[in-house]
């Protein structure tokens, strides 16, 4: 008779999944969808100064909004799963050294990569971070991606002038902070 009991526990750990937006490719639609994300993205804004659209286009690309996005595992002889190529996990896809940076230095001890509050009050703050130290505009949603991507080292030493696959990606995330700050302005979400 325990069984319907454990079947309970986990149907009701799998609806504490958040689920992604059923329409991602439309901001007002995810925020609509996502009551709390509006708010969230704001207060990140008024923190940090990224604006919400170039937030939601750096998470888009990262993890297509899914609390949980791992970068898939590689695999040992074509077939054994094996380890993952980095630690990056979560909305934001942080990787393990920089969160824990994030968490000393934002003063966000109890944050969680697979919370969405945190993760935009992450990229802002990382946004804020390649302002001040790059001198990348908080609105320039190419450059703070391809800081955000290759950190900011990499970045001052112009790493991605060597991968042309990372400079179409960043392309497209300007293009969807483009359109994300076009929906915002129909949609008023202010």
């Amino acid at each position: 008779m325990k069984t319907p009991f454990i079947l309970s526990f986990l149907f009701s750990l799998a609806a504490c999944t958040s689920v992604p937006p059923k329409n991602s490719d439309n901001i007002c639609a995810t925020f609509r969808e996502k009551e709390d994300w509006y708010d969230d993205a704001k207060k990140s804004y008024e923190k940090w100064g990224v604006p919400i659209h170039v937030q939601m286009a750096i998470m888009h690309q990262e993890s297509h909004f899914v609390a949980d996005a791992q970068p898939p595992r590689t695999s040992l002889l074509g077939i054994i799963p094996w380890f993952r190529p980095t630690s990056a996990y979560g909305y934001a896809q942080a990787i393990d050294e920089t969160w824990d940076d994030y968490l000393d230095k934002a003063g966000s001890w109890g944050a969680d990569r697979d919370e969405f509050a945190d993760a935009a009050d992450f990229i802002g703050w990382y946004g804020n971070i390649s302002h001040s130290r790059l001198g990348i505009s908080k609105g320039d949603a190419k450059n703070l991606y391809l800081a955000y991507h290759e950190g900011h080292g990499g970045y001052q030493r112009k790493s991605y002038l060597q991968k042309l696959w990372l400079n179409q990606v960043a392309e497209k995330v300007a293009y969807r902070a483009r359109l994300f700050q076009s929906q915002l302005e129909a949609c008023n979400m202010n």
